[in-house]
């Protein structure tokens, strides 16, 4: 739990930076009491206060500000939120948060691979043609790679389907949260969406202790 709220403080203190002079009054409200959560101090009265903030952000955009990354932190919070205040059901807290992650994965790898854009790569070389992330004319010309565009789409495909089997030992778990990590690494630097490494680093310490409670 400790290092969850340590990894969500920090994927929260990031999304506050991007939007100094923005919005300071929220973004700053939650930096401060991430920076609490960091701290040790008062975490079930902060984590409570960062729950409503991110509901409160919810109303104030209209839905999730910033897609997956805003719904998995807020997801990260609800989680803590019951273990801090219902320690009887902490362990089903914890729990759903890292079968959650586990279905993120799936869902997503389970649509793309009953796509025939996705599985032949022309999906792939469309995010590289059109997305409005990359900044350079190389990033943008890789799409014209068809071939890596296939290979890597079915990397990829076969790392979100597949990664429901790390369960099975606690070696292939570290090996599919290290690929799990540099797929998000690999994403914040091509496409920008940086936002997302840690708020989905913030859930694996569950999926972590969840596997262990599986192989008792």
């Amino acid at each position: 739990m400790r290092l969850t709220e340590l990894l969500v403080a920090i994927a929260i203190c990031q999304r506050g930076v991007e939007h100094l002079g923005r919005e300071t009054w929220l973004f700053g409200t939650q930096m401060g009491l991430a920076a609490l959560l960091l701290a040790g101090y008062g975490q079930p009265w902060v984590i409570s206060a960062l729950w409503f903030s991110g509901l409160w952000q919810l109303h104030r955009f209209d839905g999730p500000y910033n897609g997956g990354s805003d719904k998995m932190v807020l997801l990260v919070l609800t989680c803590l939120l019951v273990a801090h205040w219902a320690p009887a059901f902490g362990g089903v807290a914890l729990g759903y948060l890292a079968v959650q992650l586990t279905l993120s994965y799936l869902v997503s790898g389970w649509v793309k691979l009953r796509s025939a854009e996705w599985r032949h790569g022309n999906a792939l070389a469309a995010v590289f043609m059109y997305s409005a992330y990359p900044t350079s004319e190389a990033l943008r010309s890789l799409a014209r790679r068809r071939t890596l565009m296939k290979y890597a789409s079915l990397g990829v495909i076969a790392f979100e389907v597949l990664f429901a089997f790390s369960l099975m030992h606690p070696a292939s778990l570290f090996f599919a949260l290290s690929l799990a990590f540099v797929f998000h690494l690999a994403n914040a630097v091509l496409f920008g969406l940086n936002r997302f490494v840690w708020a989905w680093l913030s859930a694996f310490p569950a999926l972590v202790w969840f596997q262990s409670e599986l192989l008792i």
